[in-house]
């Protein structure tokens, strides 16, 4: 009797199980495979990882085609890239500003619900395009918005231009679950 309700609470519960197996496997595995290639940079030397450096260049074009007075240079003091904004310095960036991190969870959770692998790998890589894409103008507004109001740093670099970006991971999700898992 207590055999048969253990298996009939697992076979109740085996679709969660495989879910939180799913993400947190995947998780774990890229944030690995993810710190492999960061443990390649020296950052006691200040050596900033190449898709760090990427996004800062990025910024920086983006930036100027939005007729921002914007330059980028390497920092003397950490593994970051220093933001000018007229001749201003305003920010920095780090590695934890290069999207990467929120990609990945963005990827375990559509391989936690994946259905089809060419379809999950699909969404994933435009997801991703996406995420990194706002991201740079993400950085964009923040410059703008520290430069112009920067006793609103706290305010803005902790919650409204995290909201962006987790925003849009969610609303990405959303669209998975409703509309491609067929889950």
């Amino acid at each position: 009797m207590l055999k048969n309700n253990c298996l009939s609470t697992m076979k109740q519960y085996l679709p969660f199980l495989l879910f939180l197996a799913k993400f947190f496997g995947s998780y774990i595995l890229l944030t690995l495979a993810y710190k492999f290639y960061l443990n390649q940079f020296d950052a006691a030397s200040n050596e900033l990882d190449g898709i760090t450096q990427a996004v800062s260049n990025q910024v920086e074009r983006s930036s100027n085609l939005l007729q921002f007075d914007v330059q980028i240079h390497p920092s003397t003091k950490e593994a970051a890239t220093q933001i000018w904004f007229n001749d201003q310095l305003v920010a920095k960036i780090i590695e934890g500003c290069n999207s990467i991190s929120v990609i990945l969870l963005f990827a375990a959770f559509i391989i936690a619900f994946s259905t089809n692998w060419i379809r999950t790998a699909a969404y994933i890589l435009l997801g991703s395009f996406i995420i990194y894409f706002f991201n740079i103008l993400r950085i964009d507004w923040l410059i703008w918005a520290l430069y112009y109001y920067p006793e609103q740093k706290r305010l803005l670099h902790d919650i409204v231009f995290p909201l962006i970006i987790y925003g849009m991971v969610l609303v990405l999700w959303l669209a998975w679950i409703f509309k491609f898992s067929k889950k």
